[in-house]
């Protein structure tokens, strides 16, 4: 954890150039972590470790077995931290200029959930770092779903939550082919080769992502059509799913999901960031 401490006095006095710097650790840790997160269903899919999927905390657990594991897994946490704090600033200071009507105040509440989604994440990693355990908190989401069936009109809200990550997804697929993705990245300084490369990088990637968002928003409208908390699924059971059609599916989902771990890592390096 000292690694970290030391980042964290390092880091610039301006709060604006503070945030940046915050934002580009936070999207090389979640570079890192699809990566691996890729890189583990790309084994499974092949038929190594067992060919057992793994979830995102799962795949963050693993750099615990590596030399210097718990600085890594501080740096992972101190980046994810980062992550959350750019995306709440989007979210307050508007930099993306979403506007305060009722469409821009829904982007910007998309934004802050963004950030919110990673902080379990970041917990998890940071009790590793720290104690070398934690809890991984697998059923979290189906008992959630769970206290929500159990109220009145229950089914419906979970149906309607799986309804908004299936549309996420969609987006997440319209994004890459549309290039809208594209224009968060200052990719000028690269050779047009290079930049080519880039794009069709973080189209691959994005396209990946909303094929397992739209999987796991699947989840939540059966869980909510059938009432049973147990139909929820994370990205662990989206890949077994996508392993049931075959090793191949899982496979090539499981490479642009690396795709789009490595173009968060282009992002770091060459980030957009309006603050």
């Amino acid at each position: 954890m000292s690694a970290t401490n030391n980042l964290i006095s390092a880091l610039p006095s301006s709060p604006s150039s503070g945030i940046r710097t915050l934002a580009r650790f936070g999207f090389a840790a979640k570079g890192v972590v699809y990566v691996l997160l890729g890189l583990l269903a790309l084994l499974a899919a092949t038929g190594q470790q067992g060919g057992q999927t793994a979830d995102k905390k799962q795949a963050v657990q693993t750099l615990q077995g590596l030399p210097g594991g718990s600085v890594l897994l501080g740096l992972i946490a101190f980046g994810l931290l980062g992550y959350i704090v750019w995306r709440f600033t989007q979210a307050v200071v508007d930099t993306e200029d979403k506007g305060s009507d009722a469409k821009g105040l829904g982007r910007r509440l998309g934004y802050a959930g963004s950030g919110l989604l990673y902080a379990s994440l970041a917990w998890f990693a940071a009790q590793l770092a720290w104690s070398g355990s934690a809890d991984g908190g697998s059923n979290g989401q189906q008992t959630l779903t769970a206290k929500v069936l159990g109220w009145p009109g229950g089914e419906w809200i979970i149906m309607i939550v799986g309804v908004f990550i299936i549309g996420g997804g969609i987006y997440q697929i319209y994004r890459a082919y549309s290039g809208k993705f594209h224009k968060h990245v200052n990719a000028s300084g690269l050779p047009a080769s290079q930049q080519n490369i880039v794009y069709r990088t973080g189209q691959v990637g994005y396209t990946a992502r909303g094929i397992v968002m739209g999987i796991i928003g699947y989840f939540f409208v059966q869980a909510g059509r059938q009432s049973r908390a147990s139909e929820v699924g994370t990205t662990d059971e989206a890949f077994d799913l996508l392993a049931s059609m075959g090793p191949a599916v899982l496979g090539i989902v499981a490479l642009g999901l690396m795709a789009y771990g490595l173009y968060m890592l282009v992002q770091a390096r060459y980030p957009v960031l309006r603050i």
